[in-house]
């Protein structure tokens, strides 16, 4: 692969040099301050990477810097290659948005819905709509995760081992069999909620295909990108970031060796909502190949029309995440956002409160990673690090307002 460079003097597509130099003084500080161990942040427009920024260690106990090369666990970052997955089906016939899913993994027929009571012994009842495909690629499903700590629901998944990932040894069938187990937040359709959803989706694809996620991946959307670097375990496992997390009293880094071991090694479960690792260089060519539309220096993953159908808002009456969703957690901002088909979307910037674009389209990681693409201004961002959880500090919104305000034309 290429070398992962500055392509174009910013001031021929319309942005500023120095301005975009802000980034780098602006994120500096929060690995000498010791908020970050390091970073890595990249921005493009019209197809040209006009600013490539790093900072800091991606190992600080030994002493390794942040390169251009580095691999980095995205999480959720793993949700629109999922939902891309998906779409191709679609493309192809062989799935329909409107599908139950129980079609596809009968556990989910015949679900049901919670109604009160605590995790030990909740009241349910019958679901009034079955988990359809558009469900999951919307987060509308009625799933939820664990780690939301928000309702007796993410307690019983926490009860069965399902956290901050999968009981040892379980694979992506078995998640979901235990899932569908599981009764669900509300009924689909009816509410907006952060989810192991994208997981199940992941799932259909396998059963659909007939291929393991990580070979459908590969064949369909990394081979033909030249993702050569993305997958459900680092590559080259030296150049992989270490995790970290905030020190609770200082605020400062502390190592997470107990979930970092996440990326090292081939897991059980191919978790397309959260399993991939992957390098700058890679993933931004998964997201110049959203800006161009589906296609990439001649490969084609998705049709133009698709790409656009999955970048639109699909909550129900235009509505977006702070009125359609549960005030919990997720990987965007809720007012003025809405959701598409495996994408956030920016609907109205003024309610967001942050330099932004409608018709933006992003998602982030929970270990801090974020991306986005801003179909109007021709423009892309990436930033990089490994600090998990992801609302540590406000690094998105803070890089929306760096990137933006470097546009001058």
């Amino acid at each position: 692969m290429a070398e992962l460079t500055p392509e174009i003097d910013p001031g021929e597509v319309g942005m500023d040099a120095d301005r975009l130099s802000r980034i780098d003084q602006h994120f500096a500080r929060y690995v000498d301050d010791g908020r970050l161990a390091g970073w890595l942040a990249l921005v493009t427009r019209r197809g040209k990477i006009v600013h490539l920024g790093v900072r800091g260690q991606r190992d600080v106990e030994a002493g390794l810097p942040v390169q251009s090369d580095t691999l980095w666990r995205i999480y959720s970052m793993s949700k629109p290659v999922t939902s891309v997955a998906a779409m191709i089906l679609v493309e192809e016939g062989r799935l329909e948005l409107n599908d139950p899913i129980a079609r596809y993994i009968p556990e989910f027929a015949d679900m049901r819905v919670y109604a009160k009571g605590s995790a030990l012994k909740p009241a349910t009842v019958p679901a009034t709509e079955p988990i359809r495909l558009w469900h999951l690629l919307t987060h509308t499903s009625g799933l939820t995760y664990g780690f939301l700590h928000a309702h007796p629901v993410d307690e019983i998944y926490r009860r069965g081992g399902f956290e901050w990932g999968n009981p040892r040894g379980l694979d992506l069938a078995g998640s979901c069999a235990a899932w569908a187990g599981f009764p669900l937040l509300f009924n689909p359709g009816t509410e907006w909620n952060y989810s192991v959803a994208t997981d199940v989706l992941g799932r259909v694809v396998e059963v659909v295909s007939g291929r393991r996620l990580d070979e459908f991946f590969a064949e369909r959307i990394f081979d033909p990108l030249g993702m050569t670097e993305t997958a459900f375990a680092a590559v080259d496992p030296e150049r992989l970031g270490a995790l970290y997390g905030p020190d609770p009293d200082t605020g400062k880094i502390v190592r997470n060796d107990a979930m970092g071991v996440t990326g090292t090694r081939q897991p059980a479960c191919l978790s397309g909502g959260g399993g991939l690792v992957s390098s700058a260089a890679d993933y931004h060519r998964f997201t110049q190949m959203l800006l161009g539309g589906g296609a990439l220096d001649g490969a084609r993953v998705l049709g133009s029309r698709t790409l656009a159908y999955m970048t639109r808002n699909h909550l129900p009456g235009g509505a977006d995440l702070e009125s359609f969703g549960r005030p919990i957690f997720s990987e965007s901002t809720m007012a003025g956002t809405g959701f598409g088909l495996g994408f956030s979307v920016i609907l109205d910037a003024a309610a967001t409160r942050v330099l932004s674009s409608e018709g933006e389209f992003a998602w982030g990681g929970a270990a801090s990673t974020a991306f986005w693409v801003d179909p109007v201004q021709e423009l892309t961002a990436l930033f990089f690090t490994q600090l998990l959880p992801s609302s540590t500090h406000p690094i998105r919104s803070q890089l929306r307002t760096l990137v933006y305000q470097a546009v001058v034309d």
